[in-house]
């Protein structure tokens, strides 16, 4: 009642100054109110431009190279769904130099000692539950890290209205909102699986977008009506990402060195967020 009658006071300031009256306010969001974190970086920041250059990202960037992708699915002994597996045909066209290879019953282990010699950069291992997909792994090799994402809201290409058909082109990558020194590795995790170079002409971008440690994914194509006005069009697929853990090197279950992990002492308040 008291929040009304403070709104309805400051409406009727308002309509008597008109032109004169002061901005209302910026409305107060989780956003905005944010708590401050001693790892949020600027872009001008010295210490973390000298981490970046001998990262395990460093040496992809420097030669500008060309990533090479290996992407499969969780231990399987029954038919894998229907879903995850389209989810897997969306991300191959997604991803540049991506290949598909049935998991059957490898461990995670074998699977990276099989990459490395191939000079694979990455591996992604795409998990499901009940036959639909669920998680995330990533892997970047030969030396890590490895991160292991919750995937949620997923839709698939064939199901977004009036989508256009992905092509062959590198695509842009646009990362948004990736303000903590964690959140800038992640970045470079998504920006390591495409080209260093992209090719404009295509007209294709992704986009990672963090917000509130929900990163949101899409892809469009810029479609040029007139040379004065443009558009998006969606290509799809559609998922959200959420951290689970980031892990040191190679995917290691027993003596793995985590990077991050979700832990309650960390989670002060609703306003405390980690990318």
């Amino acid at each position: 009642m008291e929040k009304r009658k403070r709104r309805e006071r400051r409406q009727k300031e308002r309509e008597q100054l008109g032109d004169a009256a002061p901005p209302p306010p910026p409305q107060r969001t989780l956003d905005n109110t944010r708590e401050p974190d001693d790892t949020f970086v600027q872009p001008d920041d010295e210490e973390l431009k000298n981490d970046t250059a001998v990262d395990e990202f460093a040496e992809f960037f420097l030669n500008k190279g060309m990533p090479k992708i290996l992407i499969t699915t969780s231990p399987h002994r029954n038919k894998r769904g229907k879903e995850t597996m389209s989810f897997v045909e969306d991300l191959l066209k997604m991803f540049p130099n991506m290949t598909f290879r049935e998991r059957r019953n490898y461990a995670l282990k074998e699977i990276v000692d099989y990459c490395k010699a191939e000079n694979y950069t990455d591996i992604m291992v795409v998990n499901e539950d009940a036959k639909q997909p669920n998680s995330l792994l990533l892997c970047h090799l030969p030396d890590g890290p490895t991160a292991l994402f919750k995937l949620t809201s997923v839709i698939l290409s064939q199901n977004i209205h009036n989508h256009a058909a992905p092509s062959d082109h590198y695509p842009e990558i646009i990362l948004n909102r990736f303000s903590t020194r964690l959140g800038h590795s992640i970045g470079r995790m998504f920006a390591a699986l495409v080209p260093a170079q992209p090719e404009f002409v295509g007209r294709r971008v992704m986009t990672f977008h963090n917000q509130r440690d929900f990163v949101f994914f899409r892809q469009h194509r810029y479609v040029f009506d007139s040379p004065e006005k443009a558009r998006l069009q969606e290509i799809g697929p559609r998922f959200t990402l959420k951290l689970k853990y980031l892990q040191h090197g190679t995917f290691d279950s027993k003596f793995g060195e985590y990077e991050w992990l979700p832990k309650k002492e960390l989670v002060t308040s609703r306003r405390r967020f980690f990318l």
